[in-house]
């Protein structure tokens, strides 16, 4: 028998649990984005080669992309709640080991494999779970939020944990990431209901007194992520979508996410310096995703998406070529910033229309592997090119081209038909 725990505040619940999830997101990107931070600060402590340290960060990006299908699979057998607190577990105690490692292999263990397994669960498949669970309206806008929780981590961590490694060396930031990771699993406990109608509700934007749609039965998660992506492949608009994501995820936390302090130390800018960089880029993304869920509500996705691609190629090509004064970099900062991820929102609105509601969380998170995937790509070949040519001019120009050419393969997206709601 189940049992239903009665939530205030009627259908307007739903934002008690954008918010929550928003944290928990926020404290996701906060661990994925330290890395960018310790750089230096590993080189100086154990005096690894960047490319070593460019290694243990791409197999954690990639990782968190892989885990993406995954964690939604896992999130339809086991449910959202064990998951969620499971992945914040795992992520507590992962970044906490570190505390202790003195070799590389026990950086690729704690920092790669199982940090990028954990907070991979706690990504954009999630909010693409919730934002389909818990809405029938506003979908974009909420998906758009919940997307710049990426933006405002970046805000809320990188300043503070540039400060703390300054001041204390890494060893205070894997305690203060851990620490936080741990504090939110009771806070899932208590105000995560699975389901709206757990908590005697129906879905934010749905008429009072509809029956909600019946349960799907637990299936076995990798036969279902892994069979919902043959399903999916056989259409040309989950590559078109695969391949403009890849080009996102290569063009943002992938290379200016984890080499921008290193590059900004080349042209003798110090790491808190480069590191408000980043908040300021944080702080306009938080405007800019969000608008563009607003705008994602109203708009063709596929013109949104061409001119979210085309403004960040020009950026990227920019940046290397600037004085790196204050003038230049401010300009970046804000360009950069309004576009950092404002491409989920159009994406996720176009995974719906063509696959529908039901495939759709989980052929998004094959999709945001994609976008890990090409994060991994450029974190350890930008390090790669840095090492060996000892500058980063040619990783910055080849992804600002990469991002012109997916400007316009995403006008080529077809949008299918229209999304069925859950």
């Amino acid at each position: 028998m189940q049992i239903v725990q009665t939530r205030k505040f009627g259908q307007r619940y739903a934002f008690v649990v954008v918010g929550l999830v928003f944290t928990c997101l926020l404290a996701a990107a906060g661990l994925r984005s330290a890395p960018g931070v310790l750089l230096l600060p590993w080189i100086a402590a154990f005096h690894w080669n960047r490319g070593v340290i460019s290694l243990a960060i791409a197999i954690g990006i990639f990782l968190f992309g892989l885990m993406g299908p995954f964690a939604a699979a896992l999130m339809l057998s086991f449910g959202v709640r064990r998951v969620l607190v499971t992945a914040l577990a795992l992520m507590a105690l992962s970044t906490g080991a570190s505390f202790f490692m003195d070799t590389a292999w026990e950086l690729i263990l704690t920092w790669g494999i199982f940090s990028g397994l954990a907070s991979g669960c706690i990504a954009m498949t999630l909010g693409a779970t919730i934002v389909n669970r818990w809405f029938t309206t506003h979908r974009g806008l909420v998906m758009g939020l919940l997307s710049a929780s990426t933006s405002t981590g970046t805000l809320a961590f990188l300043p503070l944990l540039a400060l703390i490694a300054q001041h204390g060396g890494w060893r205070p930031v894997v305690l203060t990431v851990a620490g936080i990771s741990a504090a939110l699993i009771p806070l899932v406990l208590w105000l995560l209901p699975e389901r709206p109608a757990d908590a005697g509700l129906v879905p934010y934007g749905t008429a009072p007194g509809t029956i909600p749609p019946a349960l799907a039965l637990p299936q076995n998660p990798i036969k279902n992520a892994i069979g919902t992506l043959i399903r999916a492949s056989r259409n040309r608009n989950f590559w078109l979508l695969f391949g403009t994501f890849f080009v996102c995820g290569l063009t943002t936390n992938g290379l200016v996410g984890t080499h921008l302090i290193a590059l900004c130390g080349d042209h003798g800018l110090s790491e808190v310096h480069a590191a408000s960089l980043l908040a300021i880029m944080g702080a306009f993304d938080l405007i800019g995703t969000t608008g563009s869920g607003w705008l994602t509500d109203r708009y063709d996705s596929r013109i949104l998406l061409f001119i979210y691609y085309g403004i960040r190629g020009l950026s990227l090509i920019y940046l290397p070529y600037s004085d790196f004064s204050i003038q230049s970099l401010g300009i970046f900062s804000v360009l950069y910033g309004l576009d950092w991820i404002a491409t989920v929102p159009p994406t996720l609105k176009l995974t719906n229309q063509v696959f529908g509601d039901r495939d759709a969380p989980i052929i998004f998170g094959w999709i945001a592997a994609g976008h890990q995937l090409g994060a991994a790509c450029a974190a350890l070949f930008a390090g790669l090119i840095r090492q060996i040519e000892g500058q980063y001019l040619q990783a910055f120009v080849i992804a600002g081209g990469m991002a012109l050419v997916a400007a316009l393969f995403s006008l080529t997206i077809a949008r299918g038909r229209p999304a069925i709601a859950a």
